[in-house]
């Protein structure tokens, strides 16, 4: 029986197959191994993948893009807000929920971010489904490590509704190390491997202990100011100098003509990967010009030189994070398609000159096969080159703090679960209280990344209510945190004088 792992990112999807021991990536209908994660709306249907991202110069409005960004988001979310202010189609708010609003000569539709996640899924079902053959419904699907409670309700509630049957979700990062067998092969060494994970919005890091078939996230981190768009909005703004160097006109406040342009620098970036240069060809790009420049891959490499900077840097500041040198590392793992880059990549060979780069799987194709290959093992129904014992740990994908009032007033944020803890976790902290008060409330706030409370989101809070006051002296309120490996939290408070205890159960956190 066949099972298949699908990668829904922000820009491309793909997926890939387990069959006959081994997993291959599943080409579409165009004959392309990944498909662009753009949906258009015209009057009479609905197109997916290459269609629509061709489409979309004409029909921006109705086109929708990213919309892994705002899967599962509430309004208010930063990322939802960046994702409104960059979409061409209209996002507006309704009944507290997101909808795209999408114009028809009839009347105007709103369609939720779920709904475009399905008709995305369902592109890949049906690729699926045409290149094996027969109906096929198990599916692993993979989610960023950062992603929270909500967003993998929702991408797991438009992958169902496509008609897939989920065994898991894996996050990206081990679905990397399961591509290349990580962990399998000596299974009783220890050894650090670092994710490197480069987008086309975002580019993550990081750091897995794998020891005895074991994986444990040491600490991850997300940039969603630096991705594979980076480097096609600078390419697109050479071709843009390039045209009015040579016709006089400036096109750069023409959003048609640059559409067109950031197409056609799309195209000659992936070119420019596997070729020394790449010839940019637009037809009519404006006034009825045609537009013809040639690239070579060191121009790109020059107009991209501080991109790359920006790339290398997160690296540096996770290794000083976990408190590694480069030496401590044994294994990178490149995914993502932008880290198809030649010059990247050997930035990274000069970052770690001692250590294995694993490159062999093209990047993009990476988090797919590694999730088709735990889609195999979960179905246990061939015998894999894999390890059927491998273990995977559920960890925090979130910091968990607790807010607490020093005695000049001031507010302070104290770590209590830092993300990337393996689950299930047990925490215990001590806190104070002046003893002239009688309750005390203990507010629980998360946060994502580095342990850092700039923009704190509160999700629980319980009161010790009715305690003797003193005259002298605090409270001491030992609190226990549980994290179990589905998410739940259970936390506990207790006075310690009087042994007065409350607790609740918040039943899914991040």
């Amino acid at each position: 029986m066949a099972a298949i792992g699908v990668h829904l990112g922000c820009t491309c999807a793909c997926a890939a197959v387990y069959k006959d021991g081994r997993a291959d990536v599943i080409a579409n209908d165009a004959g392309d191994r990944v498909t662009p994660a753009v949906v258009g709306f015209l009057e009479k249907e609905v197109i997916v993948g290459l269609a629509a991202k061709q489409s979309r110069v004409r029909n921006a409005s109705n086109t929708i893009v990213k919309v892994k960004q705002i899967l599962g988001r509430s309004p208010d979310d930063p990322q939802a807000k960046k994702h409104i202010s960059e979409s061409k189609c209209t996002v507006i708010e309704k009944g507290g929920k997101l909808r795209y609003e999408i114009e028809t000569e009839e009347a105007v539709k709103l369609v939720s971010p779920e709904d475009v996640a399905k008709l995305i899924f369902s592109k890949m079902k049906e690729t699926a489904q045409s290149a094996i053959g027969s109906d096929i419904n198990d599916v692993v699907i993979t989610v960023p490590f950062d992603f929270g409670t909500n967003q993998k309700k929702a991408l797991g509630e438009a992958a169902a509704s496509a008609g897939f049957n989920i065994l898991r979700m894996v996050h990206e990062p081990s679905a990397a190390l399961l591509a290349y067998g990580i962990g399998q092969d000596s299974p009783a060494g220890k050894s650090n491997v670092l994710v490197y994970k480069l987008g086309g919005t975002s580019l993550s890091v990081t750091m897995i202990e794998v020891n005895s078939g074991i994986y444990r996230v040491l600490a991850t981190k997300t940039y969603d100011g630096i991705g594979g768009v980076c480097f096609t909005e600078a390419l697109a703004q050479h071709l843009a100098s390039e045209f009015q160097r040579s016709y006089k006109q400036d096109i750069r406040g023409n959003a048609r003509a640059m559409m067109k342009l950031m197409n056609s620098a799309d195209l000659a970036k992936h070119t420019l990967s596997t070729l020394g240069s790449s010839n940019c060809f637009v037809d009519s790009l404006h006034d009825g010009i045609d537009f013809d420049c040639a690239v070579s891959r060191a121009r790109f490499e020059l107009i991209c030189s501080s991109l790359f900077t920006q790339c290398i840097d997160p690296i540096k500041s996770l290794l000083e994070q976990v408190g590694f040198q480069t030496t401590d590392v044994n294994q990178v793992v490149l995914c993502g398609g932008s880290a198809r880059i030649p010059k990247l990549q050997q930035l990274i060979k000069d970052l770690f000159p001692e250590v294995e780069l694993l490159s062999s799987i093209p990047p993009d194709e990476v988090i797919p096969i590694g999730a088709a290959i735990q889609a195999g093992i979960l179905l246990g129904k061939d015998n894999l080159a894999t390890d059927l014992d491998t273990i995977t740990i559920e960890c925090a994908a979130s910091n968990i703090f607790v807010k607490e009032i020093e005695e000049s007033g001031a507010e302070t944020f104290t770590l209590l679960l830092p993300s990337g803890t393996p689950l299930p976790a047990r925490r215990q902290h001590t806190l104070q209280a002046p003893g002239k008060i009688s309750s005390v409330c203990l507010e629980l706030y998360e946060s994502s990344g580095i342990p850092n409370v700039a923009d704190p989101c509160k999700f629980a809070q319980i009161v010790l209510k009715d305690l003797q006051k003193k005259a002298s002296g605090v409270h001491d309120i030992v609190t226990v945190l549980t994290m179990k490996r589905d998410g739940s939290l259970h936390i506990t408070c207790t006075d310690k004088d009087s042994g007065k205890s409350e607790m609740i159960t918040v039943e899914e956190t991040s």
